[in-house]
C-alpha cells in the first residue's frame, strides 16, 4: 500500500488540484474495503462511495455517475469543496450532507467510477471470483436480496461487456494484493 501511495503522489492532478483515484470492480470485490486501506495509506485521504447515491437495484452500474459528476466532480474541477447528501438505499431517502474538500488526492470507488470519463489519474481494478461476490453482498445486504444480485450482476456484466475498465493497477480482493 506504500508503494501504491508513493506512486500516487508522483502524478499529476486530474480534477482541479486533486488527483482522482477511480477504485472499480463489481459488486461484492472488496472496492469499499481497499478504498479505506488506500486513504489510511494516503494519511486520510477524502473517499466518496458509489453506495452514498441513488442506485437502483435495476438499473445497473451507470445510473450513479451523473450525480458524482455534477454533486463532486465538478466542483473538484474547479477547485471548490463539493457537497451532497448521501443517499441511504436501505430506507430510499436522502441522509446528512456530505463535504468532499479539493483534497491532494481524493479516492472515489463504485461500480463502473473508473469510466473514460471519469477525470482519473489512476484506475484501479479490484476483483474476486463471483461466488465470494455474491457471499459478501449476501452478508452485508441480507439474503432477501438474492434476487436484486441477479439483476445487478446481469446489469454489471453488460456494463463492463460494452465499457471495459483500462486499469492501470489490479487489486486481489482478498489479500489486496496490488499488480501493475
Amino acid at each position: 500500500m506504500a508503494d501504491l501511495a508513493a506512486r500516487i503522489a508522483l502524478l499529476e492532478p486530474s480534477c482541479g488540484p486533486s488527483r482522482l483515484v477511480a477504485v472499480d470492480g463489481p459488486g461484492g470485490s472488496g472496492k469499499t474495503t481497499f478504498a479505506g486501506l488506500l486513504s489510511g495509506a494516503l494519511d486520510g485521504a477524502p473517499v466518496v462511495h458509489s453506495d452514498d447515491f441513488p442506485i437502483p437495484w435495476d438499473q445497473g452500474p451507470e445510473s450513479w455517475f451523473s450525480h458524482l459528476t455534477r454533486d463532486v466532480l465538478e466542483p473538484l474541477r474547479r477547485g471548490s469543496k463539493a457537497s451532497f447528501r448521501r443517499y441511504d438505499w436501505r430506507t430510499g431517502t436522502y441522509a446528512e450532507r456530505l463535504e468532499v474538500p479539493p483534497a491532494p488526492v481524493i479516492v472515489v470507488e463504485g461500480v463502473s467510477v473508473a469510466r473514460k470519463e471519469c477525470p482519473a489519474a489512476l484506475r484501479v481494478w479490484v476483483e474476486v471470483p463471483r461466488e465470494v461476490r455474491r457471499a459478501r453482498v449476501l452478508a452485508r445486504d441480507g439474503a432477501e436480496h438474492a434476487g436484486d444480485w441477479i439483476t445487478w450482476t446481469a446489469a454489471e456484466d453488460a456494463w463492463f461487456a460494452r465499457e471495459p475498465v483500462a486499469a492501470d493497477a489490479r487489486v486481489d480482493g482478498t489479500t489486496f494484493e496490488v499488480t501493475w
